[in-house]
């Protein structure tokens, strides 16, 4: 007769070697988790750390409850706490390594100005910068926060969270910065929705600042989003014809980061990456570029 997960053997040796102290374990089971990106089940956990299954359960589950890690359908990974708001440095490493190849090329094909960034509660924070004439123009820079609810980057990763979180984040009254920023929390979720509804592409026309739009795409993964790729230029600049770009960009970066959702074979969920392959048609361009032609998205 089988027995269904039966605790590991560990012979006497192994034991005597276990660290005795409940924070050497908890370091033990932190260090297993090697970036942002890294998800373990509970038998990974046990077999990289060698401690029982019911400790390392036991312990797991507290470092969830404390927010060091998180549990989803998944397995664990690094939590809110451990990656610091926003994202830890490590984390940001992972990601600006993750889209460097895929910022020079959008630079380069575009010649407009490229942004990183990552959501650190209601702000944007800047993870990286490239441009070519007009980046002198544009008023951001590596390591600076703007609030999240003016900016295409902002948006594009509030738009796929719960309502009930963005409010959370962005509290009960938001900014203007400008005659065309969303200073509401009704039209920032009509705009969210507007969002959503074209498979995440997010357009600012001189929200965060006069004369300057921009692009955006979230870059996603198991959880939510990430970070996010943009393109900004002037005001005029048609940002639609380049938004298939952006979108690519940051589905490869999704599946740079998250190599593991191609293999549906492993057990897990469709990568929202191939969602925005599937979603993102010649003919879905067609109709969504045909209805921004009058250049107002919002």
């Amino acid at each position: 007769m089988t027995v269904v997960d039966a605790e590991p053997a560990v012979d006497a040796t192994a034991r005597k070697e276990l660290p005795p102290s409940m924070v050497e374990r908890m370091t033990l089971i932190m260090d297993a988790f090697t970036g942002r990106t890294t998800r373990l089940s509970l038998e990974d956990v046990a077999r990289r750390t060698r401690l029982p299954r019911s400790t390392a359960h036991r312990i797991l589950e507290q470092l969830v409850r404390l927010r060091w890690l998180e549990h989803t359908q998944f397995g664990y990974g690094l939590g809110r706490r451990a990656l610091g708001l926003g994202g830890g440095d490590g984390a940001h490493a992972e990601i600006r390594a993750a889209a460097a190849g895929r910022i020079h090329d959008l630079q380069i094909r575009t010649g407009l100005v490229v942004h990183l960034a990552v959501l650190d509660e209601g702000q944007v924070h800047y993870l990286d910068k490239a441009g070519g004439r007009f980046a002198a123009s544009v008023p951001s820079w590596v390591g600076g926060r703007v609030p999240a609810h003016a900016t295409a980057l902002g948006k594009a990763m509030l738009a796929w969270l719960e309502p009930e979180e963005v409010d959370a984040r962005l509290g009960d009254t938001i900014g203007r910065l400008t005659h065309r920023t969303i200073a509401d929390l009704p039209t920032l979720h009509q705009e969210l929705n507007r969002i959503r509804q074209r498979r995440g592409l997010a357009f600012e026309h001189g929200e965060y600042y006069p004369g300057i739009a921009c692009v955006a795409v979230a870059v996603r993964g198991p959880e939510g989003p990430v970070a996010a790729l943009s393109l900004a230029g002037e005001v005029r600049t048609p940002l639609e014809k380049v938004a298939p770009l952006v979108v690519d960009a940051a589905r490869q970066v999704s599946r740079e980061l998250f190599p593991c959702l191609e293999h549906p074979d492993r057990g897990h969920h469709a990568d929202p990456a191939d969602a925005h392959e599937r979603n993102w048609s010649a003919q879905t361009m067609d109709r969504l570029l045909a209805t921004g032609q009058n250049g107002d998205w919002l």
